[in-house]
């Protein structure tokens, strides 16, 4: 079973010196459209360069990475839409 110690994926220890990581301090520095937009870029930056590297798998995990946290906030953005709706 991997740890977060052992992930370099979903925990990449080089991402997570101090207290805050580094996507949320990211993720604080923008507003949502150019946070969305780093998603994006990260994502197609992953999926670019996987038959570059001799790291495919990994790449394209951290490209799902960046696509489910991308989904994540478009899902909530429809959820809080729906919302709206039904509470008008």
């Amino acid at each position: 079973m991997m740890t977060k110690k052992d992930d370099p994926v979903n925990y990449p220890s080089h991402y997570n010196n101090g207290k805050v990581e580094a996507i949320e301090a990211i993720e604080a520095s923008m507003g949502e459209k150019e946070f969305r937009g780093y998603l994006k870029g990260a994502i197609l930056k992953y999926i670019w360069r996987y038959t570059y590297k001799d790291r495919a798998l990994e790449d394209l995990q951290k490209a799902r990475w960046y696509l489910d946290k991308l989904i994540g906030i478009v899902r909530l953005d429809a959820d809080l839409k729906d919302e709206i709706k039904f509470n008008d």
